[in-house]
């Protein structure tokens, strides 16, 4: 079984289009993540590289074409496929990571498939350039890709005798469930799914940030420098700070300037 999601990759405030796709392309390649490279599989690219061949595509795109865009444009689309721990090895997930990307880019796309083994859970990281190879179309994000996504990979999963989610639901409940855990979710877990929710509407800073999670329902308070949440129906607010690692503010205001990658909550 999987779960997935699909992210586009915009340039953000405060940084530049290369430096946009280096840190995600770092952040996925990382050696102590991918058993020192072992785990990265490139096609019609080299993953040592990506980064640079990505934005040459994009320039390739733009002589050919014509077509420019702000600098608000996609740069590249990044899913992240999470396997049931126990249930795949890392040789295995990397090769279905393989297969998801050709498939669902019909081959059109050059991508680097990075397996990462420092969860308990084996997972994904599926990054492709917004220009195809022929550098004279973009890959056109779609109503209900979200939905394409899972259903392509919860296919490849059956076809290969592994699990997959019944009847998702939002918010990570049925993953969840579906690892085993009765109890119901804490707060600080729903927090930091309220966060993710957040971050992926690409929140122009951290004041955006906060913003969403009020819409969300959160209430949000300070205090000195620690900022607190609070869901609905929970008596008492957590600090952001103790959320753990990822959620943390200093964590949170770097990836909202584009110094880092944030990772998706998933329950071990």
């Amino acid at each position: 079984m999987a779960t997935t999601r699909i992210m586009p990759l915009h340039v953000g405030k405060g940084r530049t289009e290369s430096r946009a796709i280096s840190d995600i392309i770092d952040y996925v390649a990382n050696p102590k993540k991918t058993d020192n490279g072992r785990l990265i599989t490139g096609y019609m690219c080299d993953s040592r590289t990506a980064d640079a061949e990505i934005l040459l595509a994009k320039r390739q795109y733009i002589a050919a074409t014509g077509r420019v865009r702000g600098a608000d444009d996609v740069i590249a689309y990044h899913v992240r496929q999470s396997f049931r721990p126990g249930e795949i090895t890392p040789e295995e997930a990397n090769r279905l990571g393989v297969e998801f990307a050709k498939r669902f880019t019909k081959g059109n796309h050059a991508f680097v498939v990075c397996t990462h083994i420092d969860k308990s859970h084996i997972h994904n990281h599926i990054i492709w350039p917004l220009v195809s190879l022929e550098y004279d179309r973009k890959f056109r994000n779609f109503w209900g890709s979200t939905k394409a996504v899972r259903r392509l990979s919860d296919t490849i999963c059956i076809e290969n005798g592994l699990s997959i989610v019944e009847n998702p639901k939002p918010h990570g409940k049925s993953y969840n469930k579906w690892l085993g855990d009765q109890a119901k979710p804490s707060h600080r877990e729903l927090l930091r799914v309220a966060i993710d929710n957040a971050l992926s509407q690409s929140p122009a800073d951290f004041e955006e940030l906060l913003k969403l999670l009020q819409e969300y329902g959160c209430e949000v308070s300070k205090r000195g420098k620690s900022y607190r949440l609070k869901l609905s129906g929970w008596e008492k607010a957590a600090r952001m700070d103790s959320l753990g690692e990822e959620y943390g503010l200093e964590d949170l205001r770097a990836v909202l300037l584009g110094k880092k990658a944030h990772t998706p909550f998933l329950r071990n």
